[in-house]
């Protein structure tokens, strides 16, 4: 079993793959602005900002990064894991950042979503965000060993998928679609996707996709 430490851990993602995590008997570390009032048995919670993360990486065969840039922290995720990159690095632990859609393309080679013009106006800033997270990742020392994770387009708290369905498709840059021309995945099957990759690795510096 891993010791994994998920920064962000009562978010949305966070918190699923916290659980998910435990649920499979691994050792988690949960760091977050606060302490659940509901805990998962297991679980060591830890509250801070994100840029206390890195204080916790030793012993860690595994970070994931499950932030937003959003409120306080908008602005400032390239900076948060590019430290918590460096530390990954010396630990020896592997890097796994929750990304966005945006930064898929919709075509072999065409450009990322986050660099084209078509973007909702109130989620260009974030798209654009972690599509520099992404890119700041690609020109770090070979000796991390990350992965930039992207949820399908309808995904998240305002989109739940109703039940688990023990089901996902695995891409890597370019976005996935339905037959019926939609993008989507529910919470408990991305955060069972991002276990089994963080189990069975399949990708090292590289992006991966997840959605039905």
């Amino acid at each position: 079993m891993a010791r994994v430490v998920v920064v962000g851990g009562t978010g949305f993602t966070g918190s699923r793959i916290v659980r998910e995590a435990a649920r499979r008997g691994h050792e988690v570390v949960s760091l977050s602005r606060s302490v659940p009032e509901e805990k998962v048995d297991g679980v060591e919670y830890v509250a801070g900002a994100a840029a206390d993360a890195s204080a916790l990486v030793d012993g860690a065969d595994v970070v994931v990064g499950a932030l937003s840039p959003r409120g306080d922290t908008a602005g400032t995720l390239v900076g948060v894991y590019s430290q918590l990159g460096e530390a990954a690095a010396r630990a020896g632990a592997r890097l796994v950042v929750v990304g966005g859609f945006s930064s898929l393309r919709p075509a072999p080679g065409a450009p990322r979503f986050a660099e084209g013009d078509d973007l909702p106006p109130q989620f260009v800033e974030e798209a654009r965000e972690m599509n520099d997270v992404l890119t700041a990742l690609g020109a770090t020392p070979d000796e991390l060993d990350w992965l930039f994770v992207s949820p399908a387009a309808a995904y998240g708290a305002y989109a739940p998928q109703g039940e688990r369905r023990g089901e996902y498709r695995v891409g890597e840059d370019v976005a996935l679609f339905d037959a019926a021309g939609e993008s989507t995945i529910g919470g408990e099957d991305f955060a069972t996707a991002v276990l089994d990759e963080i189990e069975h690795p399949t990708r090292r510096r590289a992006q991966i996709h997840f959605a039905y």
